[in-house]
């Protein structure tokens, strides 16, 4: 099956043509015809799965074969699509794939988020984009200043639904539908169905298709799992002593706190190991910064807490490191997803002292497997340590998800306008893409920086 085949318009598959993609994954090839059919979808699929384009596809689709058209990208329009994501790196990747799949349209688009300036935002917004990428705080900013117009929104995405839970963000979630129109297609998108989210899409969906392309919180077969025991202060000289005698490069390393993240990108210089944090006490300058040198590959190591790294979406990512356990055994899943992808193999260790043998316990009892284990050489555990309770992440999961009563400028829960680190997904492809062996959509990498503008304006 082919784009093509899938009832996209010529525009469309030409620019995915473009890109080096030739076959839709299992998720788009479902999810493209139940959102071009009209109803509600409710899917369920992994990070790195391409679920992305398995909405802007279609959307784009929509938009610009139903309503009323434009004679060009730059003329005024009322919104009509309102993608909401969890974080601003996840947002300002959807909106990049609005903008490379949709170049060939008289359509535009715009992304807001936190930890930007508001003012560039209301200039887009009173112009008026056919599709708008949000993240739910600074949205509502934007409502309650009367600076954005959802009455004409024909079409509502909820991105990684699970996620937007968990970072607290239900109430926003419920103020924004409540404004807008009922008659719409909704389309849901959640890497598991917990009880939550179900609860969610029986209040929000209407005889919804449901689509789940992975089994429920299953982990990705091509990813090299391993577990290295050792005393939890000797975690940052195994780390660094794996790094360099096995030669790592472009690593992404998850720690449990911000505080965390950031001693052991000073420990890893002192090193000589070049290194990044994110997290939600950083800046969004410093945030992009780090992202764009991750990914075309002049950091070796990006130390990351859960929120902070869901905007990352690199083309055959070797290498992830659990450096704590999250608390959160579905986590674990989230984590490991970022390597392994379109085909590729890839390594998740996990550095593990006995203050997380019941972390372990829970995260092998979520995938239904015992993770093996092995011993470096000259960091064996001491056999006589004793467990000391471990302190929990926030509500927000420690990356940058606000509690109810935080600021929303606070991390991925925030606003702004174009300044996050740009990846689409689907992205301009990888090596395979460029070759033409068909590597699909929402798996490339993409490295290039976000500029602030409306897409149209290009």
């Amino acid at each position: 099956m082919s784009f093509a085949d899938l009832g996209l318009a010529e525009g469309i598959v030409r620019a995915v043509t473009e890109q080096g993609y030739t076959q839709p994954t299992p998720i788009q090839s479902q999810a493209i015809p139940a959102v071009l059919h009209g109803g509600d979808l409710l899917a369920g699929a992994q990070t790195g799965t391409g679920k992305t384009a398995g909405f802007t596809l279609p959307v784009l689709h929509r938009l610009s074969t139903t309503g009323k058209q434009h004679a060009n990208k730059t003329a005024p329009r009322a919104i009509r699509a309102l993608v909401l994501t969890p974080t601003r790196e996840l947002a300002a990747q959807v909106e990049e794939s609005v903008q490379i799949y949709g170049k060939y349209l008289n359509l535009n688009s715009a992304v807001i988020f936190g930890g930007v300036g508001i003012n560039p935002q209301i200039k887009l917004l009173k112009h008026g984009v056919d599709i708008l990428v949000a993240t739910p705080g600074r949205l509502l900013d934007h409502m309650q200043q009367g600076t954005v117009n959802l009455d004409k929104i024909e079409i509502l995405v909820l991105d990684e639904a699970d996620r937007m839970l968990d970072m607290g963000f239900i109430r926003d979630i419920r103020k924004v539908l409540a404004a807008l129109p009922p008659k719409r297609q909704n389309l849901l998108f959640s890497a598991t169905f917990s009880d939550e989210i179900k609860a969610l899409a029986d209040g929000l969906l209407d005889s919804p298709a449901t689509i789940e392309v992975a089994r429920r919180n299953s982990t990705v077969e091509v990813i090299d799992q391993k577990i290295h025991p050792v005393d939890r202060d000797r975690k940052h000289p195994l780390l660094a002593h794996l790094i360099k005698t096995r030669n790592w490069h472009q690593v992404l390393v998850f720690t449990r706190t911000k505080h965390g993240a950031n001693r052991l990108v000073e420990q890893l210089g002192k090193d000589g190991i070049s290194g990044m944090a994110i997290h939600g006490n950083k800046s969004q300058s410093a945030r992009t910064k780090a992202l764009a040198e991750f990914k075309d590959g002049s950091l070796q190591v990006l130390v990351a807490t859960d929120i902070a790294a869901r905007g990352i979406d690199i083309d055959q990512l070797p290498y992830v490191v659990n450096y704590d356990l999250p608390n959160v055994p579905e986590d674990y899943v989230h984590r490991i997803g970022r390597t392994g992808r379109a085909g590729a193999t890839g390594e998740a260790v996990s550095l593990v002292c006995v203050d997380e043998h019941n972390m372990r316990k829970d995260i092998e009892k979520l995938i239904k497997r015992t993770l093996p284990t092995e011993v470096i050489a000259g960091f064996e555990p001491d056999p006589n340590a004793k467990a000391q309770p471990i302190q929990l992440r926030s509500h927000g999961h420690g990356g940058g998800g606000r509690r109810p009563q935080q600021s929303r400028g606070n991390a991925g829960g925030g606003s702004g306008n174009k300044a996050g680190g740009r990846s689409s997904n689907p992205q301009p492809g990888g090596q395979a893409a460029r070759s033409g062996q068909g590597k699909p959509p929402g798996t490339g990498n993409g490295s290039r920086q976000p500029s602030q503008h409306r897409s149209g304006g290009r």
